[in-house]
């Protein structure tokens, strides 16, 4: 069984993903093969890895026994889902693999624009003691209300969290949750101009698409609150960057968090990089030895239950 990962990889991440393997894959990585052995290998496997690599069609056509694209990860926007499935190709994922690291950090970035942390650990560094500085501009999530837009195993995750610390939480998705969802995880549905009008703090937890991007523009940026964050650990285009640049300088949002962007890695002209409220994160999200080790095993499953058993179909996917 035959598989490339296509990626570049960090070495300390590539052994970890190897501890995870079958013996019965043969596994690849594209960057150390040449042009030639590309093609050769190609032309031959079975199943493909990928987090953000770009497989298109064009791609496609040059692996004719691929049997499986397999994300590693959840969002599948770098797949052409459609030409795979006019392949007979299934497209997998793995949902809720990385949801507690995006949530955790989700957490973190809050935190980080309540209490000025980033800021203040570049002043104190930098000689400057400003103990008395930000007071007036810190806040605790104690008591805030928090909307959470996009309800999945992320949205789902946040809401654990987030309510220990003493938030109360809205939620908006494209489906409204089951009544014992709700009452699970203490959670109330809200349309989206009403939950932006009554946050606190709002994180988006959204897949790309059609009806997700530029979601948050500046007509609905501008329903928000004025001493409110915006954090975004979904996909980079839910939010049109140029719009949020405005409303953080003129006042009307007291800061972002953001680990996602429209163009990846970023462009070093990004102004939003310029901004003191704004935590910049390199889409990290799931970024932990811990989700790793769970993302890869279930990868590698995913491929050999395809491969030796054929149960997934290529109308059937297993996209989330």
């Amino acid at each position: 069984m035959n598989c490339i990962f296509l990626d570049s990889i960090a070495p300390e991440m590539k052994a970890l993903l190897l501890s995870q393997k079958p013996q019965e894959i043969a596994l690849f990585f594209w960057d150390e093969l040449n042009e030639v052995s590309q093609a050769e290998k190609l032309a031959c496997a079975d199943a493909l890895l990928t987090t953000a690599y770009i497989v298109g069609d064009a791609f496609l056509a040059r692996a004719p026994k691929l049997k499986i694209v397999q994300k590693v990860g959840v969002g599948t926007d770098n797949i052409n889902t459609d030409a795979a499935g006019k392949r007979g190709i299934v497209v997998s994922n793995v949902p809720g693999g990385n949801a507690n690291g995006v949530a955790e950090l989700t957490i973190g970035l809050i935190l980080d624009l309540y209490r000025k942390i980033s800021v203040l650990d570049r002043e104190t560094k930098a000689g400057e003691w400003s103990m008395w500085k930000y007071r007036a501009c810190s806040y605790e999530m104690k008591g805030k209300i928090h909307g959470i837009i996009g309800f999945g195993h992320i949205g789902k995750r946040v809401a654990e969290l987030s309510r220990v610390f003493g938030t109360s939480l809205l939620y908006y998705s494209r489906r409204k949750a089951a009544d014992e969802v709700e009452k699970y995880y203490n959670v109330t549905y809200m349309e989206l101009d009403e939950l932006l009008q009554k946050s606190d703090i709002v994180s988006v937890h959204l897949p790309l698409n059609s009806t997700t991007r530029n979601l948050l523009n500046a007509k609905k940026l501008s329903l928000m609150q004025l001493n409110s964050v915006l954090i975004n650990v979904g996909r980079g285009q839910v939010v049109k960057e140029t719009d949020l640049y405005e409303a953080l300088i003129q006042g009307k949002l007291a800061g972002a968090g953001i680990d996602v962007w429209s163009s990846e890695p970023i462009n070093a002209s990004n102004a939003l990089l310029l901004l003191d409220n704004v935590v910049a994160m390199p889409h990290v999200g799931g970024g932990t030895v811990d989700a790793a080790t769970n993302i890869f095993k279930i990868s590698f499953e995913k491929i050999l239950k395809q491969l030796s058993l054929g149960t997934l179909s290529a109308s059937h996917s297993e996209i989330h």
